[in-house]
């Protein structure tokens, strides 16, 4: 009787600080991103100048954007879909227990595995869907920002905590099924895409059979000396990656590798020895990669003479993010607007999915807020991700990275060497 009465105060405890977690990582959303009118804005190579709404012609574009090859003339509403079209991982609660460990929600220590996660899905986006892809559905969702996050946190608390001490679960009907939107698409083109934005989400669940899942990546850590409940920074992130796409055996992944800078030096002969090795017999193109670089931007803060730099590579088509944030908080920076980062933002407690069910809800997996944060206050220690598809691909970008890193040094003074 004891006993069962113990066990009863560590079920309550559990759900408590499940309650608790959604209270206290269900706010980061709901404060209001503001983006200025007359500076360009760059997400991942494409760059947006936002028009008024009672004007039909473009603001000028600012000497500071670099890439007018590139330039998009859109609105506000071209780069909300572009934005909340990449997707979005986040820390998770109630998903199958880690093995080694009585945990089954990452709040308040996975961050910077979900930002790498992030990248490698922007990756593989690019891969198979290509960076003009946008989900039809990205303008649907809900946008937090309109909301008070004061009052719906209570009550999400509130409603939690009850739904906890009754042992009931709120059952969350997808509002955008796979029926309906493959009935949508007029050819097999479009319906491919979608089958392919459905089947990378489903590489990242919170499962144990997911291949770039939070349980897959933390058995792969544990050769770095990293457990459960611990903190990753990104070096070890990069290199667990890695790992988790070298012992992939998905079909659909033979294509693809990943390459880890050492020392934030790139070799060109290693990267284009993996991406010529060799495949099935009835392959004969180079591998795709992706290629990341764990760099330090400064000594205990970020040396603002990097800005530039940070700037030009989020300004490469060949640029899949940057695995980066504050201090002891990991954010996925996408883009920036004047001195300030656009950044995806973990922090978020959400309830688990099952990927592995036919129609599984998007909806959770792509973020409609963009949030931004100065330059001043990124932490300096970060990983840079770069695709590349082919050895040709690499070359180019190569060539792109090193004029950059050279006009760069040039104009700050300041020496590199990745």
């Amino acid at each position: 009787m004891e006993a069962t009465g113990t066990d009863e105060v560590d079920k309550l405890k559990t759900k408590f600080i499940s309650a608790w977690n959604n209270m206290k990582y269900s706010w980061v959303l709901k404060t209001k991103t503001y983006f200025s009118r007359n500076s360009p804005v760059l997400l991942l190579g494409k760059c947006y100048h936002f028009k008024y709404e009672d004007e039909n012609k473009l603001l000028p574009a600012r000497s500071g954007c670099t890439i007018e090859d590139h330039i998009i003339a859109g609105n506000v509403e071209e780069f909300r879909k572009d934005f909340t079209s990449r997707i979005w991982l986040t820390y998770r609660e109630e998903f199958p227990q880690i093995e080694g460990s009585t945990l089954t929600t990452d709040c308040g220590w996975g961050c910077t595995l979900r930002t790498g996660q992030m990248l490698l899905a922007q990756g593989l986006i690019l891969h198979f869907l290509g960076r003009a892809w946008t989900w039809p559905d990205a303008l649907n969702i809900e946008n937090s920002d309109f909301e008070s996050w004061t009052s719906n946190t209570v009550k999400k608390f509130t409603a939690s905590f009850e739904a906890s001490l009754s042992e009931e679960r709120e059952l969350k009907t997808p509002t955008i099924s796979l029926k309906e939107t493959i009935g949508r698409y007029s050819d097999d083109h479009e319906m491919r895409n979608e089958i392919y934005h459905r089947k990378i989400i489903s590489w990242f669940g919170d499962s144990p059979l997911a291949l770039f899942g939070l349980h897959q990546l933390i058995e792969y850590g544990k050769k770095s000396g990293k457990k459960a409940g611990d903190w990753y920074g990104p070096a070890v992130v990069a290199h667990i990656l890695r790992k988790a796409v070298e012992e992939a055996r998905h079909p659909d992944l033979q294509g693809i590798t990943i390459y880890v800078a050492q020392d934030c030096t790139v070799y060109s002969s290693d990267v284009i020895d993996k991406q010529c090795a060799s495949m099935a017999s009835d392959h004969a193109d180079d591998k795709a990669v992706i290629i990341l670089v764990p760099v330090r931007l400064g000594g205990e803060r970020t040396n603002t003479d990097y800005l530039d730099f940070v700037k030009g590579i989020l300004s490469l088509e060949y640029c899949v993010g940057i695995i980066g944030g504050k201090p002891k908080q990991s954010y996925y920076f996408a883009g920036f607007q004047d001195d300030s980062l656009i950044y995806m933002d973990p922090h978020y407690c959400q309830s688990f999915v099952d990927v592995s069910i036919k129609d599984f809800p998007l909806e959770t997996f792509h973020c409609p807020s963009p949030k931004k944060m100065s330059f001043r206050k990124m932490d300096p220690s970060c990983t840079i991700g770069f695709y590349c598809r082919n050895v040709q691909d690499f070359k180019r970008a190569s060539e792109e990275i090193t004029k950059m890193k050279l006009r760069w040094s040039d104009l700050s003074g300041v020496t590199s060497r990745c």
